[in-house]
């Protein structure tokens, strides 16, 4: 048992998300045994002290058997009217399977709005740590009946990393039906070694990943990405097979289940974590030398003086890229302003700014404080 094996023992708040193979009979609707035994590792989880989220999915593929359809569509609103109809049964077989042991849960949609929109992730962040504390278990989903491809977290892995953002979260568990991240497919090559642990966010293991099946939109890449989005609250990952016996309590025991991939970041505020979380941005600036060294070894904010171009149209307030001269982004934060008024003012000096714009409220583009680093 490694040291960080044994650190999990001491954790005491985890997001888990379950994935539709584990949930559903082979797509057709839902199989309530499976739901009882997640349950019943749930609640002796909470018994040793743990809380837990749960991000489910199975929706769509409880919708999809509702509705009598052969296979997932691939159409938008047929999409999201199987979802609407196979939440409802989704949320009601948690529901009776958590009362038997006298517990509550919470549905909990969520769109990327949620997140882009600063009051209503503040407000999403509160309302999660609320249900914790009363002892109640959040069933998390994507709002898939009103989200389009343009405004979609993508799949539930990503959503549950952003949800281990949200309640710093000490364990992300990505539950699917295999053992783990392994150096070759296993199904093709007997050579295959599975991974036990390795660094977040390491560029070999996206040699490793694969893609995923046909209930589920997420594969092995898509959980590569979602631990490194949990490191934003210093949270660790654990890739695993739902189909080994008692698995999440083995994994509070600290046994070897699944790949473990650790973090050595410790976590960073609310805000940055919303900043960096942002999917959709309005622009990029590209800086100069210069002005990487000040951002990433200096700490300092950016200046419109490190500017060497603009790209897009943005409004103050709204959230910009910072790229380098190579197109890999540095950094991203809250402009002080426009994208017209960046143009005029980039590469000039605070002085020659202040008689370009009459005033100068503010000396940054960016402020260090509402800003993260990449």
């Amino acid at each position: 048992m490694s040291d960080d094996r044994k650190k999990i023992k001491d954790t005491r708040r985890w997001v888990v998300k379950i994935g539709s193979a584990l949930l559903t009979d082979n797509g057709c609707g839902l199989k309530h045994e499976l739901l009882d035994n997640w349950v019943k590792q749930i609640i002796e989880l909470n018994v040793r002290g743990i809380e837990i989220v749960i991000v489910s999915s199975g929706a769509v593929a409880e919708g999809v058997a509702r509705l009598g359809w052969k296979t997932r569509p691939k159409v938008i609103h047929e999409l999201q009217a199987a979802a609407a109809v196979g939440q409802m049964g989704l949320i009601q077989g948690y529901e009776v399977c958590f009362q038997k042991y006298g517990k509550h849960t919470a549905q909990i949609l969520l769109t990327h709005d949620d997140i882009a929109d600063r009051a209503r992730y503040l407000n999403a962040r509160t309302s999660l740590i609320t249900l914790l504390k009363l002892g109640v278990t959040p069933i998390v989903n994507e709002n898939d009946t009103v989200a389009t491809d343009e405004i979609r977290m993508g799949d539930n892995d990503t959503l549950a990393a952003l949800v281990a953002n949200l309640v710093d979260a000490d364990l992300l568990v990505l539950l699917t039906d295999q053992e783990g991240l392994f150096t070759v497919n296993p199904i093709l090559d007997s050579s295959a070694e599975l991974i036990k642990e390795a660094k977040a966010g390491d560029k070999v293991l996206e040699n490793y990943a694969g893609d995923g099946g046909s209930l589920g939109r997420g594969g092995m890449r898509t959980k590569l990405k979602a631990a490194v989005i949990a490191t934003r609250s210093g949270t660790q990952t654990i890739i695993a097979s739902g189909n080994v016996q008692n698995c999440l309590v083995k994994m509070s025991n600290g046994e070897d289940v699944g790949t473990l991939l650790t973090t050595n970041k410790g976590p960073i505020t609310a805000r940055k974590q919303w900043l960096a979380n942002q999917s959709y941005l309005q622009g990029a600036v590209t800086l100069d030398g210069g002005a990487v060294i000040a951002l990433t070894k200096n700490g300092k904010s950016l200046l419109p003086v490190g500017i060497s171009a603009v790209c897009g149209e943005f409004k103050r307030g709204e959230i910009i890229s910072c790229i380098d001269s190579s197109g890999n982004e540095v950094a991203r934060g809250l402009t002080n302003h426009d994208s017209a008024q960046v143009r005029l003012i980039m590469g000039k000096s605070n002085k020659e700014i202040g008689k370009l714009l009459g005033q100068l409220d503010e000396d940054e583009l960016i402020h260090r404080d509402n800003l993260i680093l990449f």
